[in-house]
């Protein structure tokens, strides 16, 4: 794959996943627990703060690695966020703990974009939900976050009057 085009997508990609660490680095203790909607049946643990943050990082992961087989994220994160209107984790997670994995997942990422090939990025990736070439994944992935980050952004405004700037492109940081 042309090293033009890897740039771009993890510059874009990387904003992304910095506009998500900035919700998570400036969210106040008092909204850590704060839900952003109603979740009909399902626990309204779904909506908090904290746990968007823990679903976001975690289908991050999962479609980084580009299959349900053989995925396992890091301790302590567990499958149960595939298993739809499943179990919420036994406790929240830390802010700590989620800072852990969005630096673990954006190392991830930037190393998965820098090693794509012409192969690895039409190789075939199927999920429940649909099939897609991995670099169509990508750019899901890309909006998935973005979605999620905004949504919090959005929130922490609502609530405290400010919220992060928009990230234009990735930064340098690990």
């Amino acid at each position: 794959m042309n090293d033009i085009w890897k740039s771009i997508i993890w510059r874009q990609f990387g904003a992304a996943i910095d506009d998500l660490g900035n919700a998570l680095r400036v969210c106040p203790d008092d909204l850590w627990h704060d839900r952003l909607y109603d979740t009909g049946s399902m626990p309204p643990e779904f909506s908090e703060f904290w746990y968007i943050i823990y679903h976001t990082l975690f289908w991050l992961d999962l479609y980084l690695f580009g299959s349900e087989e053989g995925f396992l994220p890091p301790p302590p994160f567990t499958l149960i966020e595939q298993y739809e209107d499943g179990p919420i984790p036994e406790r929240p997670f830390t802010k700590d703990e989620l800072h852990a994995y969005l630096k673990d997942c954006r190392r991830k990422c930037r190393a998965t974009i820098d090693a794509l090939t012409d192969e690895t990025a039409q190789r075939r990736c199927q999920f429940p939900w649909g099939e897609v070439n991995f670099t169509e994944l990508l750019l899901y992935n890309m909006r998935h976050v973005q979605g999620h980050a905004s949504q919090l952004n959005l929130r922490l405004g609502q609530k405290t009057g400010s919220a992060p700037d928009w990230v234009l492109w990735a930064g340098e940081q690990g």
